[in-house]
């Protein structure tokens, strides 16, 4: 088979695309031939040795990604012989393999799809899309509320903007430059407006007229997260789930002080790891069924952003500048 290696920490330029053996399933697996192999942007730290909620990895060379679609083309002993010759999706956990055209996992972490759902969109949902719903779980909204995503553009940010005008909420998106904004309007976003000009926080409080908002989205952090948050009024949420815009790797998330929070009348959490595994039942595949469950009734789109399996390295250098939009999506 053909997989993308990393044979030593770095650039991008260090993903290679080479011949690999195929992998063989062990008692209890399945391989898949992938369709579609998932990159986020925690990939590119990773990449260079940096740990995150999944450790670097300590034997090189390795095939990098977490997240597959495909057909199960082979079983290992024991498996149940249902899933051979049926479409799947799977997160594969701490073990990485996914930027290859064969993947190996273990059965108990397949969902088949529907015939209608695609791989691609499958392979956003089961990653991208869980860590969506279990944001989401630490919001309530509904026609009152006023939610305010930077990043709109994104994988999450897409769902997001989705989701907050499925449950009535007017929704401001933010996202850098006009083909960007553009998109996040024709998502339906109510507001999109560019954080890159100036203005662009005077412009969310003309639209406003008088009014605040009651959700920050951020993953952004930085000048543009706190500009954000200057927006809620009393009682606001600002739920934190990354900090992309003050550098993936030297960065912090915006965080205020107990003191500057009472002073606000705004609440501050960041919700991912074990606090949103916690509140999704101690199981993160409660969150996996339900973003699978809602691209298949067409409750949420996501947007993808498709590169060949041989430009994975194409693929880290466009999301680390912030060239993408979408889930991005590497195709065998």
């Amino acid at each position: 088979m053909h997989a993308i290696r990393l044979h030593a920490f770095g650039p991008a330029e260090n993903l290679t695309y080479e011949e690999t053996p195929d992998p063989v399933p062990g008692p209890g697996q399945v391989r898949i031939r992938v369709t579609a192999a998932g990159v986020h942007l925690l990939d590119t730290a990773l990449r260079e040795g940096m740990p995150g909620p999944f450790p670097a990895p300590t034997a090189l060379p390795t095939v990098p990604g977490r997240e597959v679609a495909g057909t199960v083309d082979a079983l290992g002993e024991g498996t149940d012989p249902g899933w051979l010759g049926r479409r799947v999706v799977a997160h594969l956990g701490m073990a990485p393999g996914g930027y290859a055209e064969l993947a190996v996992t273990d059965a108990a972490r397949l969902h088949a799809l529907p015939d209608h759902v695609g791989e691609a969109e499958a392979v956003a949902m089961i990653g991208t899309g869980r860590t969506t719903l279990g944001i989401l779980q630490f919001t309530p909204l509904g026609p009152d509320s006023i939610a305010i995503v930077p990043a709109a553009a994104g994988g999450i940010g897409t769902l997001l903007v989705q989701y907050a005008k499925n449950a009535g909420a007017t929704v401001i998106g933010l996202a850098g430059g006009p083909a960007k904004v553009a998109l996040v309007q024709e998502n339906g976003a109510d507001l999109a407006v560019d954080y890159k000009e100036p203005d662009w926080a005077e412009k969310v409080r003309a639209y406003l007229d008088g009014r605040t908002a009651t959700v920050v989205y951020d993953s952004v952090g930085g000048d543009t997260g706190r500009a954000a948050v200057d927006l809620l009024g009393k009682g606001g949420q600002h739920v934190v789930f990354g900090w992309s815009g003050t550098g993936l790797r030297e960065g912090e998330p915006l965080t205020f002080t107990p003191e500057e929070l009472t002073a606000r009348g705004i609440t501050s959490e960041s919700v991912l790891g074990p606090v949103m595994i916690q509140k999704a039942g101690g199981d993160v595949r409660n969150l996996e069924l339900a973003a699978l469950e809602a691209t298949a009734t067409g409750s949420l789109r996501p947007a993808v952003h498709r590169f060949p399996l041989s430009d994975a390295a194409g693929a880290h250098r466009a999301l680390e500048t912030r060239g993408t939009t979408g889930k991005v999506i590497l195709v065998p």
